[in-house]
């Protein structure tokens, strides 16, 4: 799978860190019991098809993207500037 990052162009995508869903950044609230922060740390969705992902290009600019893409045939759409995003 390829990235191409706004900052360096294309790139394999093991110079990246995928971080999860790029919607999904809110944590619970630091009083939140157990079962949240359980909820939190160790399940996620794991959906087929369209997505807009967190990755971290580790490997490179250092930059935080939004990368739109499928999970089922892996086709990315776009990447963009996670600072550029509105949400």
């Amino acid at each position: 799978m390829r990235i191409t990052c706004p900052n360096c162009g294309e790139r394999d995508r093991r110079e990246f860190y995928y971080q999860g869903d790029a919607l999904a950044l809110s944590r619970p609230a630091p009083d939140a019991g157990p079962e949240a922060w359980d909820d939190y740390l160790h399940n996620r969705d794991n959906p087929a098809g369209e997505t807009r992902d967190l990755w971290f290009h580790e490997a490179g600019c250092g930059a935080w993207l939004v990368v739109e893409r499928n999970t089922v045939t892996h086709a990315i759409h776009k990447a963009t500037l996670a600072q550029k995003v509105k949400r």
